[in-house]
């Protein structure tokens, strides 16, 4: 109870680096979208990061596309996690040696529908001097229309630089997706691509870093990324 109060005051004052997580957008490259429309924004490149919270609960962060094509960073949200997966992963974490913490990053477009994303799952075992087990996997998921049309699954790939007997096991995932449909029948316009890298400790903490780029996006599209 003590850690989940110290996380949400340092939350709520800005004190983590969350908070202060970047995300930038290429200046010299904005409106410039094959559709010429002034809300589009070309070579957006995203990034920042999250802490992991306490067993049973969720740190959320939105960052929207605003005007000018800078991005708007959200505020960071405890929030409890409910249902009988967040009771047993408390059960869990009674046992020290034993984690496990999940990501997300989702890329929506202005009307809230997720076009692409990204989620890691990492579990590891320490002694509390070293990583003694480790291991993350990754899925992908991607929104499809009509007539075989829509967001594709170009490729996948995740990578570990340690596994065993470690001070910090560092896990990456990557997904670049591409489009061809009702927006652009061409499939040369947008593509989405996500970089997500989980670091997993010996003292049982863990961090989790996002990076998304965006051939092209308007004014409106939002990037949500999670930790827990």
């Amino acid at each position: 109870m003590r850690n989940r109060i110290a996380l949400a005051a340092a939350l709520a004052t800005g004190l983590l680096a969350l908070t202060a997580a970047s995300a930038t957008a290429a200046p010299n490259e904005v409106r410039t979208a094959a559709s010429g429309d002034a809300r589009a924004c070309a070579d957006v490149k995203l990034s920042g990061a999250l802490p992991v919270p306490p067993a049973g609960m969720s740190v959320r962060q939105d960052v929207s596309i605003g005007p000018d094509c800078a991005p708007v960073l959200g505020p960071a949200r405890l929030v409890a996690k409910a249902g009988p997966a967040a009771t047993a992963q408390a059960a869990a974490a009674a046992a020290p040696a034993d984690r496990q913490v999940r990501s997300w990053s989702e890329m929506y477009d202005c009307c809230n529908i997720r076009m692409t994303g990204l989620y890691t799952t990492s579990s590891w075992s320490s002694d509390g001097t070293v990583v003694t087990t480790s291991a993350t996997d990754a899925t992908q998921q991607w929104n499809r229309e009509p007539w075989n049309a829509g967001w594709s699954l170009k490729s996948s790939a995740k990578s570990a630089d340690c596994v065993a007997n470690c001070a910090v096991s560092t896990n990456v995932a990557n997904a670049s997706f591409t489009y061809k449909g009702i927006f652009d029948p061409t499939g040369n316009v947008y593509a989405n691509t996500h970089r997500s890298t989980v670091a997993l400790k010996a003292d049982g903490t863990a961090s989790c870093t996002f990076e998304v780029d965006l051939k092209n996006t308007f004014v409106g599209w939002n990037w949500q990324r999670g930790c827990e």
